[in-house]
């Protein structure tokens, strides 16, 4: 059985410097915040700067600590967790299943462990998003057989 959910990401500039990154989530530990994704890459369009992404745990609390300390939220990319029992070549077939369907991914993370899997997958659509969400979840049932 597979589990996929929206999940609400945060945007704001830092610093491509050392400690950058690191500064920002400082102010967030330090304001409470629990994050279950974090992603940071260097700006491909302004030298000396690049971008965190993360996302709260799905609590209005979280939220609002995550936007106290100078983040916005993102409509895109949609970001989608899933996560579920591993088996292997699971990831292939997932993802060719999406690209089936005309689904091109925006990005895809996925890591093992303990025989669960959990990835995270951002789509240029909430429609992509959407539809890969029951592509997997016809892909959980089979694999349930």
């Amino acid at each position: 059985m597979f589990r996929m959910k929206r999940v609400h990401v945060y945007q704001c500039e830092v610093d491509d410097i050392p400690g950058g990154t690191a500064a920002k989530l400082k102010a967030l530990a330090l304001a409470g915040a629990h994050l279950e994704y974090v992603h940071s890459e260097r700006s491909e369009s302004k030298t000396g700067a690049g971008q965190l992404l993360v996302a709260p745990t799905q609590t209005k609390t979280e939220m609002d600590i995550v936007k106290s300390v100078g983040m916005h939220e993102v409509q895109k990319p949609t970001v989608m967790r899933f996560e579920g029992d591993d088996r292997a070549g699971l990831g292939g077939r997932v993802t060719q299943a999406w690209e089936a369907a005309g689904i091109n991914l925006h990005g895809l993370m996925m890591a093992v462990v303990n025989g669960k899997f959990v990835g995270y997958a951002t789509f240029d659509s909430s429609d992509d998003a959407n539809t890969a969400a029951v592509i997997l979840a016809d892909i959980g049932a089979k694999e349930k057989d």
